[in-house]
């Protein structure tokens, strides 16, 4: 794996870029959990298969995804190279030019909403061998795209972007009538504002960043016990900390520890 942080000018609206190649491990199905970012992923060799929940599969080359609340299967068979792009709800309407909300549960081809653009990054991706230079060809499309938006900027209403903020340094642990309070909204009109924009409600926002903030602690090398991580994360007891865990991954904390952790291990 290789990671790096986007251009400068680009950082408001892209958390990261990261870089992935496998090659022969055993075949094997990944659980795409919910997080803060919308990804957008390409891929190089073989398309990503996804199974949905009628157990059909879908296999795209390129593709967007919006926030979500549950977790996203994939399988592959031991062999996987592309790379994933990590937006910012607050950056869907710049880099995309919609709200993160329009793909919120769901996942799109990238030419679907990222037109032109689509294309020329998948073709001087896929062209490109090195890390570094495929970083650089990320830069210059988003970019681009982002300068042709901002000159009629379709900016997010103020309060959504500061309830967001909030959300994400409080790791959700923030109570939603107080959240309403500080942007001047009442609770509903804040949860319906903020689920067009950012495509989750308030509440299950900070369901997900509590859910990111223990998968976090859980993938450290001195990784604490799960009831030191339900405490720290906000949770009632492990118990609790458990069947939320389960219900966003689709499987125990301890499962998930197993079966995606030496993977995550091996690329860092």
């Amino acid at each position: 794996m290789a990671m790096r942080k986007p251009a400068a000018a680009l950082r408001p609206f892209v958390e990261t870029y990261r870089g992935y190649r496998l090659e022969g491990h055993p075949p094997a199905i990944h659980h795409g959990v919910p997080s803060r970012h919308l990804p957008l992923m390409v891929s190089f060799d073989r398309p990503v298969v996804s199974v949905g929940d009628t157990g059909t599969t879908t296999s795209r080359w390129a593709f967007v995804g919006g926030l979500h609340d549950t977790a996203a299967t994939i399988v592959h068979d031991g062999n996987q190279h592309g790379m994933a792009i990590q937006l910012t709800p607050m950056g869907a309407r710049t880099i995309l030019g919609l709200p993160g909300g329009v793909l919120a549960g769901g996942v799109v081809d990238l030419d679907e909403v990222f037109g032109a653009y689509a294309r020329e990054l998948y073709d001087r991706l896929a062209a490109a061998s090195a890390w570094g230079d495929r970083f650089g060809i990320i830069d210059d499309v988003l970019v681009k795209a982002a300068r042709r938006r901002l000159e009629d900027p379709p900016e997010p209403p103020s309060e959504v972007v500061r309830a967001w903020r909030r959300l994400v340094a409080t790791g959700g642990g923030v109570e939603i009538g107080t959240l309403a309070a500080e942007v001047g909204w009442s609770r509903r009109h804040l949860s319906e504002k903020f689920r067009t924009e950012v495509g989750l409600t308030p509440k299950v926002a900070a369901r997900v960043l509590r859910f990111e903030r223990a998968r976090h602690l859980l993938s450290m090398p001195t990784r604490p016990g799960l009831a030191a991580v339900a405490v720290t994360c906000g949770y009632y007891d492990q118990a609790h900390f458990t069947r939320e865990w389960t219900e966003l991954a689709g499987c125990t904390p301890t499962r998930w520890i197993a079966d995606e952790l030496p993977s995550m291990q091996d690329g860092e």
